[in-house]
């Protein structure tokens, strides 16, 4: 049976109107599924019990199933959830006091084969389609019984604030179905999620920076973590395509289109490698040259099996966090979260079962 979970509003009014379904119907339908989070249309009370049985009959509205659900002593949850074809993605939620991030993935594995990154060794097997990028946040929203409490202030009952396509692959890859699956998440008539609190991150796929800012206007976070082209080359394969200067004329115009919005550079720290005062000093050139908003997310490095890198140590992150934030950069340090399940930043991946 067809879906319509992954239509957008408009393609759902199309669908149905081979059953005499007025658009103001279709609209109630898609505030069922996206508002209040219905996985059944008998609980459609609105609609008549002519229509419910035809769209029984005719379409499916079911969610992935959880194969394995994991909570972190720091509070972090992530998630294995496996699709109809028997495939595995992973989805983490990262809770603040302030807010809370729900980190969703674009693709199954990755095929940017990172050096520094868990996910991407273990290969790329397909893109997700629209409907299971959506069935993401769905579920999301199900566990964390957020439903009842969308109206709420985070804290008091109100879980996601922010959403992160960060998880499992290269999102800019899967550029159709993930622009697609968030313009769904950001109608305001469902998900309602405001493009100032979705963060799309890439490794710098300069013509698709270039096409979202006509199609989205979305956070924009770019994996660098490299001042050189040289550097970058050593465990970056996507820098052999697109350099550091044609990724940050993609940003700058990215920006412009976006009225100003801030750029996110994700840094991760790794030792004797990218850590120096130097690379920091080169930094600050690279976004100032090429007048390009910024902010620097440095990220500590995540060990793992396999991989010979080793983590810059705090001393030499938090001397290369003043360096930048001295250029009136905002230069955080990220948090580690979800190490003992595996899901801090760089770790995803899908154990065999």
């Amino acid at each position: 049976m067809k879906t319509l979970i992954g239509l957008t509003k408009e393609e759902v009014i199309e669908e149905l109107k081979i059953f005499n379904v007025e658009p103001y119907r279709s609209k109630q339908i898609w505030n069922w599924l996206y508002y209040f989070g219905k996985t059944s249309f008998n609980e459609m009370n609105n609609i008549s019990k002519d229509l419910r049985q035809k769209l029984n009959e005719n379409y499916i509205i079911s969610r992935p199933k959880i194969d394995t659900n994991l909570i972190s002593k720091d509070g972090t949850q992530k998630w294995l959830l496996e699709f109809r074809d028997n495939e595995k993605i992973e989805m983490v939620y990262i809770p603040e006091d302030d807010r809370g991030t729900l980190c969703i993935s674009s693709q199954v594995g990755c095929p940017m084969n990172c050096k520094f990154c868990n996910t991407g060794k273990h290969g790329f097997v397909r893109n997700l389609t629209s409907e299971e990028i959506v069935q993401e946040v769905l579920v999301a929203r199900d566990e964390l019984k957020e439903w009842e409490n969308l109206n709420k202030k985070i804290g008091d009952g109100r879980t996601i604030s922010n959403i992160v396509v960060m998880g499992m692959g290269e999102p800019l890859l899967n550029y159709e179905n993930i622009v697609k699956a968030l313009k769904i998440i950001n109608d305001p008539d469902g998900i309602c999620f405001s493009n100032r609190r979705i963060t799309l991150s890439t490794c710098g796929l300069v013509p698709q920076i270039k096409q979202l800012a006509n199609d989205l206007k979305v956070n924009l976070a770019i994996s660098l973590h490299a001042s050189t082209d040289e550097i970058r080359k050593k465990f970056m394969p996507v820098a052999e395509k697109y350099t550091i200067k044609e990724v940050m004329e993609a940003c700058r115009e990215y920006a412009d289109k976006t009225s100003g919005r801030r750029i996110t550079f994700e840094y991760i720290m790794i030792k004797d490698l990218n850590d120096t005062d130097e690379d920091a000093v080169r930094l600050i050139s690279l976004v100032k040259k090429n007048r390009v908003p910024a902010k620097f997310n440095l990220i500590p490095f995540n060990p793992w099996r396999g991989c010979d890198f080793k983590p810059s140590t705090q001393e030499r992150i938090n001397k290369f966090a003043e360096i930048i934030t001295k250029a009136k950069i905002p230069c955080p340090i990220r948090k580690a979260r979800g190490q003992d399940i595996m899901a801090a930043c760089g770790q995803l991946k899908s154990k065999d079962k």
